[in-house]
């Protein structure tokens, strides 16, 4: 734990400024709008050719590690709802150089997570434009949703409030189609629940196919932990954040199970793949006039609206980093709306890797962005936990009164949430497709630390 000279309200003093502007219903979209993206439309082709049937118990798995995580930040969120957010957590009630590697980590993180979203809108723009060169969508999209980002908060949440509005209708159209086709489908037709048992059987790869496909899992649900730093830009940030994490925490669950669960069984999981999204394969199985084009369209929204959210939280993120010293001044700085314009802009890196990437590594480009940008996002995850640890019984033995919202299980779940994300991310080093995590994570966290003991550690 910190030495605790400086008290908490001195950090959210020095990150004072940000317009609260946000309203809880447009904070449970934020929230969706982050986790609802790739990770659904296009990453579930990956987990389901990984696991097969069985990947429905690894986004359960996936479900449960994220709902330990969600309750975990709930409750520290409530306590103190600041942008800085579990970066501000750490620091103080893990260590100054915990908060400096979380805020680094998660940063570098979705970066590099945008960098996968814009690389998705180009393959989704090749299902009209076939052969068209992935740079140019790459550049045309960014561009307008860093002017959004730009502009003020406002914007940022009516806009993206409109994004997951288009991906929730879409879902839950997707949702009554299948389950009628599936309902109205003749027994000879090779549609039905009976796919789950051929093609291999419902654990084709085995159990470790199974939890191989938890890793992609914890990428799908990956930006749910953003309406955290959302909260610091919160109208009322108490009621704000405990309506929107459940909010937002019940429907994720429910849209990923049940739309996999419906994908699984109207199109064979042999099928499955990064081509192009599932749920457009799903529709061209249905052989529905239009609905592929449809289908594909909502998700080219579902991945513009994941990049909107992802490029919002990197620049709190890194304003953070700046207000506590860990980043040029510059990045700090606020506009006359309210919005850190320089830390935007740094913030695109991902945009030009990924531009980089599409052009040099076509057909590789979007599982290399995704599984090294899976490296900051796992560490997160797993410190959230344990600054969870370190924050709980800092809290009682200060003999505060419990916050409005409380972690259950203290302290066996919020346990057994960082041991889990310790076995995940050590089972990808034993996975061809994941390697790079761990090759990329591990000299990145020591390159960070190295930099933190030699300038920014303080005597």
């Amino acid at each position: 734990m910190s030495n605790g000279s400086t008290q908490f309200d001195d950090i959210v003093a020095r990150e004072q400024g940000l317009q609260r502007g946000l309203s809880s219903r447009q904070m449970s979209m934020i929230a969706i709008g982050g986790a609802i993206g790739t990770g659904l439309f296009l990453g579930s082709g990956f987990a389901i050719g990984f696991a097969g049937p069985s990947v429905l118990i690894s986004y359960a798995i996936g479900a449960a590690i994220a709902l330990l995580l969600m309750g975990c930040l709930a409750e520290m969120t409530v306590a103190h709802p600041t942008s800085g957010s579990f970066g501000a957590y750490a620091e103080y009630y893990v260590s100054p150089w915990a908060g400096f590697m979380v805020r680094y980590a998660y940063w570098a993180s979705i970066v590099l997570a945008i960098g996968t979203e814009v690389t998705a809108v180009a393959l989704y723009m090749q299902y009209w434009f076939p052969g068209s060169p992935a740079w140019l969508w790459i550049v045309l999209f960014a561009g307008c949703l860093i002017l959004v980002n730009a502009l003020s908060v406002n914007i940022f949440g009516m806009v993206e409030y409109w994004f997951s509005t288009i991906k929730i209708v879409a879902i839950v159209g997707f949702i009554l189609l299948g389950a009628y086709m599936i309902y109205a489908a003749p027994a000879s037709s090779p549609i039905g629940f009976k796919n789950y048992l051929i093609h291999g059987g419902f654990f084709p790869n085995g159990g470790k196919g199974m939890w191989i496909a938890v890793i992609v899992s914890i990428f799908s649900y990956l930006s749910i932990e953003m309406i955290a730093v959302a909260a610091g830009e919160a109208k009322n940030p108490e009621q704000a954040i405990t309506g929107a994490f459940r909010a937002a925490m019940l429907r994720l669950v429910v849209f990923y199970m049940l739309t996999l669960a419906l994908m699984l069984a109207i199109v064979p999981w042999s099928a499955a793949g990064s081509d192009k999204s599932p749920f457009v394969k799903v529709m061209e199985a249905l052989a529905i006039p239009g609905a592929a084009g449809v289908i594909n369209f909502v998700i080219l929204i579902a991945a513009l609206s994941a990049m909107n959210s992802q490029l919002y939280i990197t620049t709190r993120m890194m304003f953070s980093l700046s207000r506590a010293g860990y980043a040029a001044p510059r990045f700090g700085k606020l506009s006359r709306r309210g919005v850190p314009i320089d830390a935007l802009i740094l913030s695109c890196v991902g945009i030009a890797v990924a531009t980089a990437l599409s052009v040099l590594y076509p057909q590789e480009s979007f599982t290399l962005m995704m599984a090294v940008s899976m490296f900051g996002a796992m560490f997160t995850w797993m410190m959230i936990f344990v600054t969870h640890y370190f924050f709980r019984r800092h809290w009682t033995a200060q003999g505060n009164k419990p916050v409005a919202f409380r972690m259950w299980g203290f302290p066996w779940l919020t346990l057994l949430g960082a041991g889990l994300m310790l076995a995940i991310m050590i089972t990808t080093a034993y996975t061809r497709e994941f390697q790079m995590t761990l090759i990329s994570g591990l000299p990145f966290v020591a390159v960070l630390s190295i930099i933190y003991f030699v300038w920014y550690r303080k005597p």
